[in-house]
C-alpha cells in the first residue's frame, strides 16, 4: 500500500479534473472503476476508484482518491492497493508506488 495526503488550495472541480486527467493520460491501462460525489452546502466530497495493470508486478493495482472540500479548505487522500504477489505478507509493491506517482506530481501543484 502506498499513501499520499495533503491539504490543497485552488478550485475543487479543477483539482478533481486534474486528478482524472493525470491518471487517465499517464497510464495506458488505467480505468475509472467507479465514482461518488456528494455536496451539502459548502461541503463537497468526491471519491474515485481507478484500476490499472502493473507491468512491473504482472497484476492489477487499484487507487482510491478522496477529495474533500469543507468551507475554504480542501484535503486529498490517495491510497493504492493490490499488486502484491505473496499470500501472507506483501512483496513487490512497486506497482502501487508507481500508480501513486501518476497523481502526486499533479497534486503537488495545488499543495499548501
Amino acid at each position: 500500500m502506498a499513501k499520499y495526503e495533503a491539504e490543497l488550495k485552488g478550485d475543487f472541480n479543477e483539482i478533481l479534473e486534474a486528478i482524472d486527467d493525470a491518471v487517465m493520460k499517464r497510464s495506458s491501462s488505467a480505468s475509472l472503476e467507479d465514482k461518488s460525489d456528494f455536496i451539502a452546502g459548502d461541503t463537497a466530497c468526491s471519491v474515485r476508484v481507478y484500476e490499472r495493470f502493473s507491468y512491473s508486478g504482472g497484476n492489477r493495482v487499484s487507487m482510491n482518491i478522496t477529495l474533500l472540500k469543507a468551507k475554504d479548505r480542501i484535503f486529498v487522500t490517495v491510497i493504492t492497493s493490490g499488486g502484491s504477489q505473496a499470500m501472507f505478507f506483501k512483496i513487490n509493491t512497486l506497482g502501487e508506488s508507481s500508480f501513486l506517482d501518476t497523481v502526486t506530481s499533479e497534486l503537488n501543484k495545488y499543495r499548501i
